[in-house]
């Protein structure tokens, strides 16, 4: 297909109902995959979103409660998905802003010593279209969780799901091997670079808990039946297509991590685990899978 003929110039368009059948790991179809956003919102900066509208249409900074709806999160509702993941032994992929680690030092070590994945998510919470040198947030956020965890990120969500046209050359260059952005497929896909592939790990706009309690401002009760929704539906096309479904949670502290919400994700996290076809994997685990998968299908 030429360039011009694609839908996208990174990613191939494929039917889901086409793509070659991969096995699934250890026999287990339904592929959790957690993924906590762990940001920094600046405070002398205009939030990156807001629950409450400034007074007379007018923003101003400091925004203190817009900024204290994201502080909360960091303070109250991590210890919530900490201990809610850690009682059940499960670990999550830890999309972090790298200034986490210089300005919430305690949340940092905790959420290194549960074992969770490190992704890199820039240094702040802003999108890269309005950095400077791209290539240098990049390459200086991943050395800052690299200092920090002893081991370079192999995995990259964008703050915002924001892209430059450039973002995937960089990313790879910098030595990144998958990406959480691109939400197109309930399985990963290749993604075309100037310096090799990437993988795309499915990700989640509709589960996403930034959407639909920050935007679409929906009951807390909402998420637990999306989520039971969506196994239904995977049920049936894991049986038909016998092909395996990644469930991705994409999760904000802020949101997820408060009183009212936490015990549905709860029981979201009990209904999974009661299951008899689910595995709980992080994005390396994934990332690895594909690859293995791909390598014996020979398109890898």
């Amino acid at each position: 297909m030429s360039e011009k003929n694609r839908s996208n110039p990174r990613i191939a368009y494929e039917m889901s109902s086409a793509r070659a059948k991969l096995q699934p790991p250890g026999g287990k179809p339904l592929i959790v995959h957690v993924v906590v956003n762990i940001e920094y919102w600046q405070f002398d900066q205009p939030m990156p979103r807001t629950i409450v509208v400034p007074p007379h249409g007018r923003s101003h900074i400091p925004d203190i409660a817009n900024f204290s709806w994201s502080e909360y999160g960091n303070r109250a509702g991590m210890p919530r998905l900490l201990k809610a993941l850690g009682e059940r032994k499960l670990q999550a992929s830890a999309s972090i802003n790298a200034s986490v680690l210089e300005v919430y030092p305690d949340l940092a070590r905790a959420v290194r010593d549960a074992g969770w994945e490190f992704v890199g998510h820039g240094i702040h919470q802003r999108s890269l279209g309005t950095e400077s040198d791209e290539r240098g947030l990049i390459q200086g956020s991943l050395g800052m969780l690299e200092a920090f965890t002893g081991k370079r990120p192999r995995g990259w969500m964008s703050p915002g799901w924001s892209e430059t046209f450039d973002t995937p050359d960089l990313l790879k260059e910098a030595g990144i091997e998958y990406v959480y952005q691109w939400v197109i497929d309930d399985l990963p896909a290749w993604l075309e670079t100037k310096h090799g592939r990437l993988i795309s790990l499915p990700y989640g706009l509709e589960l996403n808990d930034s959407v639909v309690y920050a935007i679409e401002k929906h009951s807390s009760a909402e998420m637990k039946l999306r989520v039971e929704q969506t196994v239904r539906t995977f049920e049936r096309e894991i049986a038909r297509e016998r092909q395996p479904r990644v469930l991705t949670l994409p999760l904000h502290p802020h949101l997820t991590g408060v009183p009212h919400r936490i015990g549905y994700f709860c029981d979201i996290l009990d209904m999974l685990l009661a299951r008899g076809d689910t595995v709980f994997m992080v994005g390396r685990q994934i990332a690895d899978w594909y690859l293995g998968e791909c390598k014996r299908l020979g398109t890898a």
